[in-house]
Formats: structure tokens, C-alpha cells, sequence
């Protein structure tokens, strides 16, 4: 590795890794069924007890296919550049969450929901809970 260029990187301890979970809105939800594999950017709720996902449910969702048949999904959130950067892998079973919240606590918990060719009224949503059995974050080490 002589001509490769790289930043090290170094673990981050629990209080960053749950300051940077409550920052965010967003991640990337990687699901697998058998040998396929399906990942889909998803918005979030984290309020440092759990990590709920809004997802949306119409007809041939294949996102709900997914999450029906993984046992244990893994939540990428992550931002940066070459030299300054940070992901965090939340790692757990998905199911759909038991609470209860009225549409304007959700929509005070998730940012406006992106329709791509849906008619509103096509559309549900269900909110899943991401046990959160593993977590792990790292990030560039700074100079």
C-alpha cells in the first residue's frame, strides 16, 4: 500500500456516537433476504432509549418484503469528507414499533415524508423500532 492514500480512523466512545444519533434525520436501512440484498435511505427517530423508522407501506413495497424476512438489519448513518468523516452502525432486529403516537407527534419526530410517484392517499406508514443490540461508530482521527 505505498501509493494508496488514507486517513486513520479511531472508535467512538458512546457519548459522540449518541450526540451524532440525536443530531441526525437520516440513515441508510440495509436489509437481506437469502442471498439478495436490498438497502434503502429511510428517516429516523432517536430519542437515546430507541431508534424508530418511519417506513412506508403501498402496494409491492418491496422494503416491507425485506423487513419481514431479516433477522438482523443494520442502520448506516454516516457524513464526511476525505479528511473529515464518521459513520456509526446500528445493528438489530426491526419490527413494527408497539407505541403509540398521534400524526403530530410524528411529524414532530420525522422530517416531511418524500412521495416518489405515489398518490398520497396510496400510501401508509408504519413505524419500526430497531433493537439496537450493536453499536459501533468510527471516525477520522484529526491531525
Amino acid at each position: 500500500m505505498d501509493h494508496v492514500e488514507y486517513v486513520y480512523t479511531e472508535g467512538m466512545d458512546e457519548t459522540e456516537i449518541d450526540e451524532r444519533v440525536r443530531a441526525g434525520e437520516h440513515g441508510v436501512l440495509a436489509l437481506a433476504d437469502g442471498g439478495e440484498a436490498y438497502a434503502v435511505p429511510l428517516s429516523y427517530h432517536y430519542d437515546g432509549e430507541r431508534l424508530l423508522l418511519r417506513v412506508s407501506d403501498h402496494d409491492d413495497a418491496e422494503k416491507v418484503r425485506f423487513l419481514e424476512r431479516t433477522e438482523r438489519a443494520t442502520f448506516v448513518l454516516y457524513e464526511g469528507t476525505t479528511d473529515d468523516s464518521w459513520s456509526i452502525h446500528v445493528r438489530g432486529p426491526a419490527r413494527p414499533w408497539d407505541g403509540d403516537a398521534d400524526d403530530a407527534t410524528l411529524n414532530e419526530w420525522f422530517p416531511p415524508f418524500r412521495l416518489f410517484d405515489e398518490p398520497v392517499e396510496d400510501v401508509e406508514m408504519t413505524v419500526y423500532e430497531l433493537v439496537m443490540e450493536s453499536v459501533v461508530g468510527r471516525r477520522t482521527v484529526g491531525e
